[in-house]
């Protein structure tokens, strides 16, 4: 859908109105298609959507202590606990203590979680290469600098 095809969708909303319901239209729709693709990708992989993202998050942050990983990804740190059980026992990560502070466990990928990461990673770089195959370099950066500013609002 359009933005002109949304604008004159109801004609009673204003021009910011609508210019909001059209933004608002076409985030869910870039977010549903991401997320179709997503699940693509790791299906029959051996790996849950949620685990990818945290390796993800551990492969671009490095190590991470529990509760600052549990709150990137928006979970419990209990949940947390039990995702990351899985993933040693995978040998996607390993647990060690902080070394300034007893209390905090790191996580931390090990080399096949690194691989796994790299292998991840070039497959969202290729969708985004994809995705913007037909911009220009100033159109890219201006795309980067908007979502950039939108992920800082989160």
């Amino acid at each position: 859908m359009t933005v002109e095809q949304l604008h004159v969708s109801d004609p009673h909303l204003t021009s910011a109105h609508s210019t909001d319901q059209a933004l608002n239209h076409v985030i869910i729709e870039f977010y549903e298609k991401l997320s179709s693709w997503e699940h693509a990708i790791v299906r029959d992989k051996g790996f849950s959507l949620s685990q990818v993202h945290t390796i993800e998050l551990l492969g671009v942050h490095g190590s991470m202590r529990m509760k600052e990983l549990a709150d990137k990804i928006g979970v419990t740190t209990g949940t947390l606990t039990v995702q990351i059980d899985k993933m040693v026992e995978a040998q996607w990560v390993v647990r060690r203590p902080h070394e300034s502070d007893r209390r905090s466990i790191l996580v931390e990928l090990t080399e096949k979680g690194r691989a796994l990461f790299l292998e991840h990673d070039a497959l969202h770089l290729q969708l985004t290469t994809d995705l913007t195959a037909k911009m220009n370099s100033e159109e890219r950066i201006v795309l980067l600098n908007l979502l950039s500013r939108m992920n800082n609002e989160f």
